[in-house]
């Protein structure tokens, strides 16, 4: 198993998120909690979860809500918790996007043998995907870049026009994604022969492309601003060959 692997616990339980993050601890994950759905997106804003444990009952927003949000921008593999029993929930929480359901009260080391299942079966599909598209496509977060012909298109399946020095941005974010990038390296990143003055303005260009990435005036930001340092690219799963040489 990788000992880098990142479990994100979603409960507002806090004895049952403590309980687990310990537990997922001593099996070498590395665990992080969240009590509800502002707390979970910060989590996910912030670290590269690989997996995400969902309680179906939440404050606010409930788990399956958060599971659809969650399913319509990253491919992430979502095991559902809940102290209900009938199997209309389970059905209804699969059907959300969810990968795999337990009930409440459950046994963890049963839960660590799913999560592993889970996370085995979510790497044999990453693969099986890098081979079907030939390194041409590079998915995001339910975005897709087919990166030949310069084409991005969104969740819902409408084309999104980039420039070039928009495209090499993207490109630039997609290869270093979840990290710092200063103003300078994005600079770099994004100048090509094509490139006019207007567009030498990192800030303009960023605050284009994040326009771009944007379906909706609610959804949450792809690209976060670091004040005083750069900007950090947020998405939560790349899949293909972001790179771009010309």
């Amino acid at each position: 198993m990788n000992p880098s692997r990142q479990i994100l616990v979603v409960d507002d339980d806090a004895g049952i998120t403590n309980l687990l993050q310990e537990y997922l601890t001593g099996f070498e994950f590395c665990a992080h909690t969240a009590h509800d759905g502002p707390s979970m997106r910060q989590q996910l804003a912030a670290q590269p979860i690989d997996l995400v444990v969902m309680d179906m009952m939440l404050p606010g927003v409930d788990g399956l809500a958060l599971t659809r949000e969650l399913r319509q921008r990253s491919r992430i593999p979502i095991i559902m918790l809940t102290a209900c029993t009938n199997s209309y929930d389970r059905v209804l929480g699969l059907e959300m996007g969810a990968d795999d359901y337990m009930s409440k009260p459950f046994e963890p080391r049963e839960l660590v043998a799913r999560i592993k299942t889970v996370l085995r079966r979510a790497a044999t599909v990453h693969d099986r995907i890098l081979q079907e598209v030939g390194g041409d496509v590079v998915y995001f977060d339910g975005w897709a870049l087919q990166r030949h012909e310069r084409r991005l298109t969104s969740p819902s399946g409408l084309v999104v026009p980039l420039s070039n020095a928009e495209f090499r941005l993207l490109l630039a974010f997609l290869g270093m994604p979840r990290r710092l990038l200063s103003r300078e390296q994005l600079m770099e990143q994004a100048r090509g022969r094509a490139m006019d003055a207007y567009e030498r303005s990192i800030d303009l260009l960023v605050s284009r492309l994040r326009q771009k990435l944007s379906e909706s005036p609610d959804a949450p930001s792809l690209i976060k601003t670091v004040r005083g340092a750069g900007y950090m690219f947020t998405v939560q799963s790349v899949q293909g060959q972001p790179s771009w040489t010309s």
